[in-house]
């Protein structure tokens, strides 16, 4: 094959597949076993060329989970949308870093563009952002500031001498706050996690108690982690009341707001306030756009506000550079030139070129439209529960979220029946959903983030799930 050969038979197999992808089920499953069997990964009889290439490429399209079909409720993102798609193509091709404005003058700039956007619509003033790898890399990022903020020579001296520091997050807070005072010196033990109220938000009653605990034991409470949406149950932290308690409490803690799932409704001014009053007080937010939006991972966005000081200078205190002059030259006016500099990592793979196409073709209002289908969607699915017998909502919906669960005759557990309805939808390929637990019950987690999705779709979601439940009930009575 030739290069022009190569090139027009992978977009023909691509465009199969994001065609078919919709069909059929929305995989062929096998267990690990089973799967590495038929993909055959040791097989080297016969010579890569790139027609055996391409086979590979198909057996991975083949058993690959369809994220683009209308019955894939598993995670936070689905399909990717074609603007971004094009995008995650073309940065491929061009191939290089965006650590370097040297390197990657477009991708800098594109970057740069989309930070300055994204600070004006959150109203952080002199602030600074980038791109990360993701909400768990930014949680500790955002981490890491506070603690160099608290501790003014940790990143020099370290924390061996320094009083103990103690974070607080809503108790649905993302594993990933502790993986960060982890990594941070901080410790998993010293991460407070604040009971919610009956809507999942923290309760700030119990927040103010904790941290007077904490300064009365000689601790210093540094970092409040509220969240944009919790993963299982959707619950938003009240971002305001935590910032007032921290301007009144005589604690300058650092206010993060972790939005990786729906941190993004603060493009929308309607649903900013209703879900997000108070964002522009906060020192730090994070959000992504590989979730709900359709944008291929990974897409993140951290934003410093700039309350303490210049948000680029708080970059620049808390990322240690080390010696960095072979690479980092250049200035942009009051920032610096290279993206990298202000980056745990060195080598960036260039990510902003398929959200700026997908933020020019559908615009701001394109984004905030997508967010007001889905929370119809939502309010779809989470009546469809209510008015349906045989279903219950394990707690009410909050935003994107719907946990609920099939009701089960007396002598079969709950819990199980319901572990068993998901993992029978799963492996015979009907659809693919989460789960969850709250209030001591295993629910089935429905998130709604695939926009190609309809209410159709919706409703044959449920019937699959009563069928199947009804199903197993029946086998269990047998």
């Amino acid at each position: 094959m030739t290069e022009a050969d190569v090139f027009s038979h992978l977009l023909s197999l691509l465009e199969k597949y994001r065609t078919d992808q919709k069909k059929g089920a929305v995989l062929e499953y096998y267990s690990p076993a089973d799967l590495r069997e038929k993909l055959d990964l040791q097989d080297s009889s016969r010579l890569q060329s790139y027609d055996e290439i391409f086979v590979w490429v198909e057996k991975y399209l083949k058993y690959s989970v369809k994220t683009g079909h209308p019955q894939f409720w598993n995670r936070m993102w689905a399909d990717a949308n074609l603007p971004a798609i094009i995008g995650e193509f073309v940065s491929t091709i061009a191939h290089t870093s965006a650590c370097t404005f040297e390197s990657a003058p477009v991708s800098t700039e594109m970057e740069k563009y989309l930070i300055d956007e994204f600070l004006m619509l959150a109203n952080f003033k002199h602030g600074e952002g980038q791109m990360t790898t993701g909400s768990s890399n930014s949680n500790m990022i955002a981490m890491m500031a506070a603690r160099n903020l608290a501790i003014s020579d940790a990143k020099t001296s370290g924390l061996s001498s320094a009083p103990k520091l103690v974070a607080f997050v809503n108790a649905e807070a993302h594993y990933s706050m502790d993986k960060a005072a982890n990594v941070l010196g901080i410790g998993t033990d010293n991460v407070i996690k604040i009971p919610v109220d009956d809507h999942g938000k923290m309760r700030i009653d119990v927040l103010a108690k904790e941290i007077k605990a904490a300064k009365k034991a000689g601790k210093v409470p540094f970092f409040v982690g509220a969240t944009a949406a919790t993963t299982v149950r959707g619950a938003y932290d009240p971002v305001d009341e935590i910032c007032q308690l921290r301007d009144t409490c005589e604690t300058d803690f650092w206010v993060h707001v972790d939005g990786a799932w729906g941190g993004s409704v603060f493009l929308s001014p309607q649903r900013c306030h209703e879900f997000l009053p108070g964002l522009e007080r906060a020192d730090s937010f994070t959000f992504d756009f590989h979730k709900m939006h359709g944008i291929p991972m990974v897409c993140n966005f951290l934003l410093i506000n700039g309350r303490r000081g210049k948000g680029v200078e708080v970059f620049q205190s808390t990322i240690a550079s080390g010696n960095d002059d072979y690479i980092f030259r250049g200035t942009d006016q009051e920032r610096p030139a290279d993206l990298g500099a202000l980056s745990l990592q060195c080598g960036r793979h260039v990510d902003v070129l398929k959200i700026f196409l997908a933020w020019k073709y559908y615009g701001r209002d394109g984004f905030v439209e997508r967010i007001e289908r889905f929370l119809q969607k939502a309010e779809f699915a989470e009546n469809l529960v209510r008015k349906t017998p045989e279903l219950e909502l394990i707690v009410p919906r909050e935003s994107f979220n719907i946990n609920f669960r099939m009701r089960s005759p007396k002598g079969i557990c709950p819990d199980m029946l319901n572990q068993q309805i998901r993992q029978t939808l799963y492996e015979d390929g009907t659809a693919i959903v989460g789960l969850g637990r709250l209030n001591d019950q295993t629910s089935i987690r429905l998130l709604i983030a695939n926009d190609m999705a309809s209410k159709t779709d919706i409703e044959q979601f449920f019937d699959a799930v009563l069928a199947t439940g009804k199903t197993l009930i029946a086998a269990h009575q047998g």
